[in-house]
């Protein structure tokens, strides 16, 4: 499926689309790699990223905005997948093409496009996001910090695993059906990663960076009660603390910081400099036990919504 809006008074275009063709998906590609190298960070997530290249997905649809002559100049992609809150959205516009009113636009279609029910990322809280956030009427409603801590050097006692409790690698395929369930045990109240389906983890899968044996899965009786995904950013520098999970049965019980621990040592093992993770600001209790491991903040993502 395939709409055009016509931007009044210019020679702007915003095509939605259910799919990006492959003739256009490079422009896409460049146009956020061009941003990136700008803003210094990705505007637009890395479960973006793969739904951008992984063909029509129900629920997610691809804003393109072209200016005079038919230049891609913006783009911003529309999920509407979560039964409860409103559609959420990314958006970026070229640098070339900034200030010149495309944001506002791209910003105006996603709203006409979700019935005035949206909520917008602001990757990196830069000024200008915010601005815009403000000038489409939305109000903040969510900080996601990005927070690091230095590997080098550091020595990490041995994980203090509670009782019945084994730990080992994934087995990709195998295990598959396991992680997917603990997975949306641990992440019931956390649609955005609770939701992941088998097509998701095989997206993963197929990624370069993606190593199973970084990737930790908790038993008790034979049954997964947890588990730490840790990722490898290597042209960084980079350990991320991908996700860590736990089943609601086995929490509180020390079994999160044991996971942690384990996917940071295997990090500092393969010789990574620095670790990172994301957690969302509200989440005190998290904060609060990856400041005991060390982390500090080093920037912030910032949700906006329509709803106050």
């Amino acid at each position: 499926m395939s709409d055009v809006v016509n931007g009044v008074g210019t020679d702007r275009s915003i095509e939605i689309v259910d799919e990006v063709s492959a003739e256009v998906l490079p422009l896409v590609t460049e146009l956020l790699d061009a941003a990136a190298r700008t803003d210094g960070q990705q505007a637009v997530s890395e479960q973006g990223r793969l739904q951008l290249r992984g063909g029509a997905r129900e629920g997610v649809r691809h804003l393109l905005l072209r200016a005079a002559g038919g230049t891609l100049a913006g783009y911003a992609q529309l999920e509407d997948t979560d039964p409860v809150e409103a559609p959420a959205a990314e958006l970026v516009v070229h640098p070339a093409h900034r200030t010149q009113g495309h944001g506002r636009a791209l910003g105006r279609a996603l709203l006409d496009a979700s019935g005035h029910r949206l909520r917008l990322w602001a990757h990196g809280g830069h000024a200008a996001a915010r601005h815009l956030a403000r000038t489409l009427g939305l109000n903040l409603f969510r900080e996601l910090r990005q927070m690091r801590m230095p590997l080098t050097g550091l020595t990490l006692p041995e994980p203090a695993l509670p009782d019945g409790v084994t730990v080992r690698t994934f087995r990709p395929g195998e295990d598959d059906a396991a992680w997917l369930a603990a997975n949306a045990a641990a992440f019931a109240h956390h649609p955005e990663q609770g939701a992941l389906t088998q097509r998701d983890l095989d997206d993963r899968k197929a990624e370069p960076w993606f190593d199973p044996e970084g990737f930790f899965l908790a038993e008790r009786d034979g049954r997964v009660v947890g588990f730490h995904w840790t990722k490898i950013h290597a042209s960084e520098g980079l350990g991320e603390v991908y996700v860590v999970g736990v089943a609601p049965d086995a929490q509180g019980g020390g079994l999160g910081k044991a996971l942690t621990t384990t996917g940071l040592r295997h990090l500092a093992a393969n010789g990574v400099p620095d670790a990172m993770l994301y957690v969302d600001a509200d989440n005190t209790a998290a904060v609060s036990v990856y400041e005991r491991l060390g982390f500090t903040t080093y920037e912030v993502d910032l949700m906006y919504r329509t709803e106050s």
